[in-house]
């Protein structure tokens, strides 16, 4: 069946609904030491106090409690109950939420692209399209983690949170066309990274309900952790005098009512604090507690501890470009779940589907206006108005223009780096950050050659039957990077152009990472340079994206940071004896 054109120049706006017929989950489970912050004593005394109950905070969490007492500290609140988090036919809902209690909380880089950042237990396992897959074993090599406990700890998140997801048609012809497109071996199913095409995990299971990492937490000893929601660290507290480097003891904290509480580090053994608050809220925080780059700090009146100009460097994310490909026949509602591993640095991906919920409002979807993914401007160009008026047009779509799917790439990397910043003193304002997207030549190439691996699979055979005859790739291209008014349609058509399709429609895939890197700010074993008693782990910490999706890798090295301290606080334990 044919649509018309004004369909097709709309579809580029349209929120996907990537699954449906999922019933809300209410299987919150029943954590003892899960509290609201306003329960909190004003003075509590812990052996290690964590700074972000996210992706990492979790499982460091529950794995440090096994033998030591813990403070895990969450500005957001619980995702279980939530069905904008538990809820599939809702994916995409809390990206949309402009709340002050939204588990997520929108921010826009200096390159005009809009992004989010997770506001909620669990983190951004909470709020992203659920794809899940490893390290490649070379990531491995070179962060110099052990293979052997990297894989336990691996093995060790997947039994509660990955599952094989069911392949429908459209994802099977998305596999077929990469294969005949070159993207080869054939992998199969599987967790590893391993270049040509393979069917990757996911954290919903076969029920549709989302696993995160808050679930990690069922590991923990309930006897050693503390759990306290609505808590938003303000600063670590740094003892000075007659130490030949500062210490760090204590965080202060504000709970929901603004009542201001202290948690400090017992005496003792090794004890520490340990920010696990992101790649904006690490760098972030370090700046508030005073360990940054010095002129910054001083700016804001901040005291210095320690001058470290390279907190908020080397700032990262990988940029995502896509296809919307409208189908002649119905496809179904999909996750990511098939990906293209090439030889030359980019990885392709797709998710299709229709808003089989019935909402007018198309609210729910990775390409959605309504959470900031807005190819058809350049970044500068995507305003509150802009926003609005494809907000309108998609809402005012036949229901037929939603029938089709996306095929996106993403660079590996990124090579191009930029830098965070202070823009106040409070912890809950965003800082200013700025991605520098395809600075690198390499970058742009990347994304250039990943275009046109998803033109050869769109005119594959085995894609054939999901795809209007009549519509070329070249005007796809058009479809998706202009809009039907006030503005001229650009033509995309030799590798020249491709450039401008790349840096013209360059959204987030929500991949960003640095800022405190490894060898930069912290050493090997994560511990803060220039600081005692503190640590960053998380993905602040990586100097490149891990895999085709970080989320495994973040939870990983949460489980496995937690087993290396735990090692050698007990061996610390038989020394003292």
């Amino acid at each position: 069946m044919a649509l018309g054109w004004c369909r097709f120049f709309g579809a580029c706006f349209i929120g996907i609904l990537f699954l449906h017929g999922f019933c809300a989950c209410d299987r919150a489970p029943y954590y003892s030491f899960m509290l609201n912050a306003t329960s909190a004593p004003t003075i509590s005394y812990y052996d290690y106090i964590i700074v972000g109950g996210g992706t990492a905070g979790c499982p460091l969490a529950a794995t440090l409690s096994q033998n030591a007492s813990v403070l895990l500290l969450e500005r957001g609140g619980s995702p279980y109950g939530n069905p904008n988090i538990t809820n599939l036919a809702k994916f995409g809902a809390a990206l949309s939420d402009p709340s002050p209690t939204s588990p997520s909380q929108r921010f826009i880089s200096e390159d005009g692209v809009i992004n989010a950042r997770a506001r909620v237990l669990g983190g951004g396992s909470c709020l992203n399209a659920g794809f899940y897959t490893r390290a490649s074993p070379e990531y491995i090599r070179a962060a110099g983690w052990d293979g052997r406990l990297a894989n336990e700890s691996y093995q060790w998140v997947e039994r509660r949170v990955a599952f094989e997801p069911q392949m429908g048609p459209w994802q099977s012809a998305v596999r077929d066309g990469l294969l005949e497109a070159g993207v080869l071996p054939n992998n199969g199913f599987t967790y590893d990274h391993i270049k040509g095409t393979k069917v990757g995990g996911t954290i919903f299971d076969r029920d549709g309900n989302r696993h995160t990492a808050a679930d990690l937490l069922e590991y923990a000893n309930p006897g050693g952790l503390t759990v306290l929601l609505h808590a938003t660290v303000y600063k670590i507290l740094f003892a000075t005098k007659a130490r030949p480097k500062p210490v760090a003891h204590g965080v202060v904290y504000r709970d929901a009512s603004g009542a201001k509480h202290r948690a400090y580090l017992k005496r003792g053994l090794k004890n520490e604090i340990i920010i696990s608050s992101g790649a904006l809220g690490s760098p972030q925080l370090l700046m508030l507690s005073g360990v940054g780059p010095a002129q910054q700090l001083r700016a804001h009146n901040i005291t210095v501890v320690l001058d470290q100009p390279m907190v908020g460097q080397l700032m990262s994310d990988n940029p995502m470009n896509a296809i919307f490909v409208p189908s002649p026949l119905p496809v179904e509602v999909s996750l990511i779940q098939v990906v293209g591993i090439t030889q030359y640095g980019s990885y392709i991906e797709a998710a299709s589907g229709e808003n089989f919920g019935g909402s007018p409002q198309r609210d729910y979807g990775m390409f959605s206006p309504k959470i900031g993914q807005l190819s058809t401007v350049p970044p500068k160009q995507r305003t509150p108005e802009a926003l609005a008026k494809a907000i309108e047009i998609m809402n005012n779509l036949d229901q037929q223009a939603f029938q089709g799917g996306f095929i996106l790439e993403k660079i590996m990397g990124p090579i191009s780096t930029g830098h965070l910043e202070l823009r106040t003193r409070h912890p809950e304002d965003n800082p200013s950050v700025t991605f520098n997207y395809f600075k690198e030549p390499q970058d742009l190439q990347r994304c250039v050659e990943g275009i046109s691996t998803i033109e050869k699979v769109i005119d594959s055979r085995p894609f054939s039957k999901f795809r209007f005859d009549y519509l070329s790739v070249p005007q796809l291209l058009n479809m998706t990077a202009s809009a039907p008014v006030n503005l001229l349609p650009r033509h995309y058509n030799s590798s020249q152009s491709l450039e401008d399709f790349c840096k013209d429609t360059v959204m987030t895939i929500w991949h960003y990472h640095g800022g405190c890197q490894v060898g930069s700010v912290v050493d090997h074993d994560y511990k803060v340079m220039g600081v005692d008693a503190l640590r960053v782990i998380d993905g602040s910490t990586f100097n490149f994206s891990p895999g085709t999706n970080p989320q495994a890798t973040v939870m990983m090295l949460g489980r496995y940071m937690g087993v290396n301290i735990l090692k050698k606080r007990l061996a610390n334990e038989d020394l003292a004896n």
